[in-house]
């Protein structure tokens, strides 16, 4: 014969702490992956700065694809278009990750910042996507860009 669970205050409290715990794992949990793919796009914007093609190549995945001008499928095809962005002295535009949000199952991640010309100022947007691969790394599988625009360190004000 089976004994009737008894719902006892204790033995609720019990499950709602294990249930409050184990999200608040998973918070800190994406929290510390977020941290690591943060890490990641700064090193990847640094291969910008740095005037350094062949480590731009290495942050990307396999199967990305990156959108703008033209669509890019491939980390060779990524790396033939991106490479003329890293002739000359001085690098044709710089981004910084400002956002990074990675899935509970800490398998993907999305990074969003602003994009600047040589001068610092602000030009557009990026998105990035990030997938956690077999080596361990985090790679670009998606990314693209808004157009330039005229953007604004506050947003605008509602008209009434």
């Amino acid at each position: 014969m089976r004994e009737a669970i008894r719902k006892t205050p204790l033995s609720v409290a019990l499950v709602a702490a294990a249930i409050a715990g184990a999200a608040a794992a998973s918070a800190a949990d994406t929290d510390a992956l977020a941290a690591k793919v943060r890490a990641r796009e700064e090193a990847f914007a640094k291969t910008m700065a740095d005037r350094d093609h062949a480590a731009f190549a290495t942050f990307v995945a396999d199967e990305a694809v990156f959108l703008g001008r033209t669509e890019l499928r491939g980390r060779t095809a990524v790396a033939v278009g991106w490479k003329p962005y890293f002739e000359g002295a001085r690098a044709p535009f710089s981004w910084k990750p400002e956002r990074v949000h990675v899935v509970d199952s800490g398998t993907l991640a999305v990074s969003q910042g602003p994009v600047f010309d040589p001068d610092g100022t602000r030009t557009g947007t990026f998105t990035s996507t990030w997938r956690l691969e077999k080596d361990g790394e985090w790679r670009v599988v998606l990314d693209s860009g808004c157009p330039p625009c005229p953007c604004t360190a506050e947003p605008a004000k509602e008209k009434k």
